[in-house]
């Protein structure tokens, strides 16, 4: 038994682990949500913002999206980007169309019509599954691809193709500086990250993981596989819509089809699988090792004083994905995240006697 008088170790294990994560992993969090939301902004340049920070953030949530989907309930997808494609040419029309509509709603409305495009491209999953259902879902990017580039009244009949949306208001105030961008989408994904931790943990994940784990011995218990599996698609592609909407109205300002194209889904692929299939904070360390890595192919080198070529770093980027993707799946299957929680349960044992 253990027992410390500062009440941090109780007498049993049990009423251990019980407070134990409620004092450590909550002061964590505040404290991590305090960083973001006021030392950053206090000491951030542009760069940081727009290279680093605002980028991440909108990915965290895309591939938040993708995993509670192929991490939570098991169904494969490479459409991810049709999805966010989706979410980002629904919520320009409505913003556009619609004078004084509020960015946010505009936002939500792209979420939604992209969770109507998960559950179509989703129905498959009731029939078919690994590999059949990646195919099937890859038929939603090549179907958005020429969607978006042949029928003009999605880029509101632009001769080029690309779109370019207009000065961005929410809650009645300007976004225009790199800070206001990156608070805004802060919000957002914090929200919505929270609502995915209360869902996973409640009736609908718990079904989404016994699909996940065993189908046949889910459906015996009473759980219903088409429920399951269309809710998994409908939620995920919501995320994901919004995260494209933010990515094209944030990030990118104007785009064309081919920001979403397969190179984007496969992109969130390599985040869950590096970062943690099945883990919410997974999703964020995949995010920040996809966006970090090419700044760091191209920094650190010339900081060194080696010269390396653009085309160099690149080819060097897409070996070190494929690299770590078979590490990590031969290795440690639940990526970073696991190696994050091994290391708090380090750090949590080391200064105590055993």
């Amino acid at each position: 038994m253990l027992y410390r008088e500062n009440g941090q170790f109780k007498t049993s294990y049990r009423s251990d682990q019980q407070i134990f994560p409620i004092l450590q992993d909550k002061w964590f969090m505040i404290g991590l949500l305090v960083v973001a939301f006021v030392v950053v902004p206090m000491f951030a340049t542009n760069y940081v913002y727009l290279a680093l920070l605002i980028p991440f953030i909108i990915l965290s949530l895309a591939a938040l999206g993708l995993n509670l989907l192929v991490g939570y309930c098991g169904q494969i997808s490479l459409g991810s980007a049709a999805f966010m494609a989706t979410g980002a040419y629904i919520a320009y029309n409505v913003y556009t169309r619609l004078p004084g509509t509020p960015l946010l709603l505009a936002m939500i409305v792209g979420g939604l019509a992209a969770m109507l495009a998960g559950l179509v491209f989703g129905i498959p999953s009731l029939r078919i599954k690994g590999l059949y259902l990646a195919v099937a879902t890859l038929a939603a990017q090549f179907f958005s691809d020429w969607v978006f580039a042949r029928v003009g009244w999605f880029t509101n009949y632009a001769p080029s193709g690309a779109v370019s949306v207009p000065p961005l208001h929410a809650f009645g105030l300007p976004i225009i500086e790199p800070w206001q961008k990156y608070l805004f989408c802060l919000t957002v994904v914090v929200v919505l990250g929270l609502l995915a931790k209360n869902l996973v943990r409640g009736h609908i994940g718990r079904s989404w993981m016994a699909i996940r784990d065993m189908d046949v011995a889910a459906e015996v218990i009473g759980i219903r596989p088409m429920y399951a599996k269309l809710t998994a698609f409908a939620v995920s592609s919501f995320y994901i819509g919004v995260a494209g909407a933010m990515w094209g109205f944030i990030h990118l300002g104007s785009w064309e089809p081919l920001a979403f194209d397969i190179t984007r889904s496969l992109n969130l692929l390599f985040m869950i699988i590096i970062g943690g299939m099945g883990s919410i904070m997974g999703s964020f360390f995949g995010a920040a090792f996809i966006v970090i890595l090419p700044i760091l192919l191209n920094q650190v080198p010339q900081a060194l004083g080696i010269p390396i070529s653009v085309a160099t770093a690149t080819h060097l980027e897409f070996m070190i994905f494929g690299v770590l993707i078979i590490m990590f799946l031969v290795l440690e299957p639940h990526g970073l995240a696991r190696l994050w929680s091994i290391g708090k349960e380090k750090m949590r044992l080391w200064p105590f006697p055993h």
